[in-house]
């Protein structure tokens, strides 16, 4: 092997190191998240809200989409993300109030 292919393999150890440990971060945070969307979910139950709300998933499509821009991230992408929990929010809400 090459001292180029075996620098390069390192690097790439390096990055999937780092891809390994964001990975976990996300899951985590992620986690942490839903924690509490669930105790909105609930929240909004007893209280006979609806599991939507409109205004605010805006807001934070919007605010998303700004940071996704600072974070050098495409904003398309940080907005089909969040649609993507906000779904999965709203389902968990139903749920709630069955």
């Amino acid at each position: 092997m090459s001292d180029d292919s075996t620098r390069a393999e390192g690097l790439l150890k390096g990055h999937r190191d780092s891809i390994d440990r964001l990975d976990a971060i996300l899951v985590y945070t992620l986690g942490e998240r839903f924690k509490h969307t669930q105790a909105v979910g609930k929240l909004k139950a007893e209280h006979d809200l609806p599991p939507s709300d409109p205004a605010r998933e805006e807001q934070q499509i919007a605010r998303l989409e700004d940071l996704a821009r600072r974070a050098d991230l495409d904003p398309e992408f940080a907005k089909k993300f969040l649609n993507f929990i906000i779904a999965e929010v709203i389902q968990h809400h139903k749920s709630h109030q069955s």
